[in-house]
């Protein structure tokens, strides 16, 4: 067992893991933090993406021991307090989900790219949440909802 020091939403952790537990299966098994969720665990559905040192990562891809001194956020960390951060307003004001399991997944990429990409056009939202599979949606609502968080986070809301 290893102890692995981080920050995570904002809370200083020391958790023992094994050397090959993920950090998707640190933060759900150890954090008792359920919001990131595996699917595929093979970094294709995006799923698990989380926020590491202010970048999207696939948790599933990363050991939990690479996160040793790590600023991790996870969907749990996004909101502030009872005020949801204007990405998950979003995606609950244009429906951009259905069942929910890839929505997680889907809130942190799309943070992560409107921090980079704050007036993106419908092209560049399509590439931007590329990494992230959705099996209910249709991606319609989800295009929406990422305008609709882009004029928000820019004050044209």
């Amino acid at each position: 067992m290893h102890e692995v020091a981080l920050t995570v939403n904002g809370t200083n952790m020391r958790i023992e893991v094994e050397p090959r537990m993920t950090l998707a299966d640190a933060l759900r098994d150890r954090c008792d933090l359920t919001g990131t969720h595996l699917a595929c665990e093979h970094g294709v559905c995006g799923s698990c993406t989380i926020s590491v040192d202010g970048r999207a990562v696939r948790s599933c891809l990363m050991f939990a021991v690479q996160a040793d001194g790590a600023d991790v956020m996870t969907i749990e960390g996004l909101a502030n307090g009872e005020e949801l951060h204007p990405v998950q307003k979003a995606f609950q004001a244009e429906h951009g989900l259905q069942c929910g399991f890839c929505t997680p997944g889907f809130v942190m990429s799309v943070t992560k790219f409107l921090e980079t990409t704050p007036d993106p056009t419908d092209d560049q939202i399509r590439d931007g949440i590329s990494g992230n599979l959705c099996r209910c949606t249709g991606y319609q609502g989800i295009v929406r909802a990422v305008k609709r968080a882009a004029a928000e986070l820019n004050g044209q809301s």
